[in-house]
């Protein structure tokens, strides 16, 4: 991994001519991000990310965390306890630079140790898992880091909209793998990062794993373009 997004958010903390970051999936044309955006204050945060962040209570894991905006807010403006994990160490070093006191390089399915009273996956947190076929271990290995009582918050989209439908509104996904499991591309100052797959879910996929994993499930809030913010807890 050539760690470009990590290199972007890296270079915009220290103010190193950053540039926008270019995505791209294996379902549509490139898209230009601000990395600007990975550094957006509470104010400027959709409602979907401010009711994961009014529901998230006690220690904190902000997984895939980025630039940990939320995490900062948690930690500064809620006096959570939070840590703060990535699997970019230039994030990491940007995450520290901006004062997140427990940040680490660390592959969530990889921790061990401690458990949370809130596991934090926000910016299409199932998309970490990757791959439909690993949906069981991620969410085996999420309920394993939950204290009692604990709760999982992550956020999806239902991206069935994307694809054709026919005249009698039958849609034309993919036989082969589940419609939501993507190829994503990522470039950054002219270099391309490695391939990797990144998973998005409908809701009722999710509810239907959760529950065979022994985790209930409930839509915390429903956006406006097929996102939405789930609960997952014992």
């Amino acid at each position: 991994m050539k760690d470009l997004f990590g290199l972007a958010i890296l270079d915009f903390q220290t103010d190193n001519e950053p540039e926008d970051l270019i995505t791209e999936t294996s379902i549509s044309e490139p898209d230009v991000m601000n990395v600007s955006w990975l550094f957006r204050s509470y104010s400027q945060m959709p409602k979907l990310e401010k009711k994961a962040l009014q529901l998230s209570h006690g220690k904190v894991l902000e997984v895939g965390c980025g630039a940990a905006s939320h995490g900062l807010y948690l930690q500064d403006e809620r006096n959570l306890e939070v840590h703060s994990i990535d699997i970019s160490p230039k994030a990491i070093e940007a995450c520290r630079l901006r004062g997140i006191k427990n940040a680490s390089v660390a592959d969530i399915m990889e921790l061990s140790g401690e458990k949370y009273d809130t596991i934090l996956m926000l910016m299409n947190g199932t998309g970490i898992c990757g791959k439909y076929s690993n949906l069981s271990a991620f969410l085996k290995k999420l309920k394993s880091l939950l204290r009692p009582n604990g709760q999982i918050l992550i956020d999806s989209s239902d991206i069935i909209y994307m694809f054709d439908q026919d005249e009698d509104g039958a849609v034309s996904v993919p036989a082969s793998s589940y419609y939501g499991e993507l190829e994503f591309r990522v470039q950054y100052k002219g270099e391309f990062e490695e391939p990797f797959f990144w998973l998005y879910l409908d809701y009722n996929t999710l509810h239907t794993a959760a529950n065979a994993n022994g985790l209930k499930c409930e839509i915390a809030f429903e956006g406006k373009h097929f996102d939405y913010l789930a609960r997952l807890f014992v």
